[in-house]
């Protein structure tokens, strides 16, 4: 018996298209819903998907090694340690990877340091799901991003063109120092300060007196009040 031929020109079966991976995001912040809401509107992107969520930088640090993530979205004031510390230390374990920072805090007193602790990028909360889904895209494709306007300002300051008297006194402080100063206008004690931050209240002795010195303030009586209008300032614009 002769073997069977195969028919020609029979409609071929149209290959499968594999649809491209989805970039991986670990997200950090410290109110569920803020978190959870999030993590909805990123997982409804065809080419997004969280693959982490945090509540504390000492939990989002412990897993980060082992999540392949491309990108880190983090809060800036969270239990445990300071917001800046937590950026430099992921921006040491990890280097190549991209962190935006969401926060409610006044991108102009906020941006600048956390670009110097590692962040590639920073936005604020109230921007929309719109702009974070772009701001999100920008990072992953290796761009960084502030707004116009801090984008202006830090044009200004590496070309010398910031005009006299127009940096805030409370930008002579180290990160460290502004975290305390921040903590201390919340009302908080030395000790609960100490224990936020992680420090020794000896520590953050030192600390209260750098700060006063820096910004000219004789007591502590004045610190803590001083402190406290800028806090209440800063609330006031958010």
């Amino acid at each position: 018996m002769s073997a069977k031929k195969t028919p020609k020109n029979l409609p071929r079966s149209p290959a499968k298209t594999v649809p491209p991976a989805r970039r991986r995001i670990v997200l950090v912040d410290d109110h569920p819903m803020t978190r959870e809401g999030l993590a909805a509107n990123l997982n409804r992107e065809p080419d997004l998907e969280v693959c982490g969520e945090f509540g504390t930088p000492a939990a989002a640090m412990a897993a980060l090694p082992r999540l392949k993530a491309e990108l880190l979205v983090t809060d800036m004031t969270m239990p445990g340690r300071g917001g800046f510390e937590f950026l430099k230390d992921v921006h040491a374990l990890l280097p190549e990877l991209p962190i935006l920072v969401l926060s409610m805090h006044d991108e102009l007193l906020y941006a600048e340091r956390a670009l110097r602790a590692g962040a590639r990028g920073y936005l604020m909360k109230d921007a929309g799901s719109a702009k974070v889904l772009e701001v999100v895209r920008l990072l992953l494709g290796g761009q960084s991003y502030v707004s116009p306007q801090m984008s202006a300002r830090l044009l200004d300051a590496v070309t010398g063109r910031r005009p006299r008297g127009s940096t805030s006194p409370i930008e002579k402080l180290s990160d460290r120092e502004f975290e305390v100063f921040r903590l201390l206008g919340r009302g908080r004690s030395t000790k609960q300060v100490a224990e936020t931050l992680n420090l020794s209240s000896k520590t953050v002795d030192v600390h209260r007196s750098r700060i006063k010195e820096k910004l000219q303030i004789s007591d502590a009586a004045s610190l803590i009040h001083q402190a406290v209008r800028w806090v209440e300032t800063q609330d006031a614009k958010t």
